[in-house]
C-alpha cells in the first residue's frame, strides 16, 4: 500500500468516455469530464480508509472499509451501493444500483490509472 498517503495526477483514464455514456451522461458533461485530469489522495485511519478526489471541476471524498458495502452519491448524481477491494496496487469499486458499474484504479510508482472496463 505504498500509495496510501501520496497525492496522484490522474494520467490515464481507459474507456471513460464509453462508460461515460453508458451511464447516460450527456455529451457536455462527457466533455468536461474527459477534460479534467483530477488529483486521487488515498488515506486510511484505522481500517477506513478515504479517497478524496481534487479538480477545477468538483471535489469529492469517500470514507469506506475494504470489503464492506457503503453508501454513494456518483460525481453525476447517482446513488448506489459500493463496495471496494484492494489487490496489490489495485483498488476496485462495484458500484450496485439503476446503472451498476466497476471502476478499478490502479497506483504504480508515479501514476495512477483510472480503467472504467463496462
Amino acid at each position: 500500500m505504498s500509495f496510501v498517503g501520496k497525492k496522484y495526477k490522474l494520467d490515464k483514464s481507459e474507456n471513460f468516455d464509453e462508460y461515460m455514456k453508458e451511464l447516460g451522461v450527456g455529451m457536455i458533461m462527457r466533455k468536461a469530464g474527459n477534460s479534467v485530469t483530477p488529483t486521487v489522495e488515498v488515506t486510511v485511519e484505522g481500517d477506513t480508509y478515504t479517497l478524496t478526489t481534487t479538480s477545477t471541476f468538483k471535489t469529492s471524498a469517500i470514507s469506506f472499509k475494504l470489503g464492506e458495502e457503503f453508501d454513494e452519491e456518483t460525481l453525476d448524481g447517482r446513488k448506489v451501493k459500493s463496495i471496494i477491494t484492494l489487490d496489490g496496487n489495485k483498488l476496485t469499486q462495484e458500484q450496485k444500483g439503476d446503472k451498476p458499474s466497476t471502476i478499478v484504479r490502479e497506483f504504480t510508482d508515479g501514476e495512477l490509472i483510472t480503467v472504467s472496463p463496462n
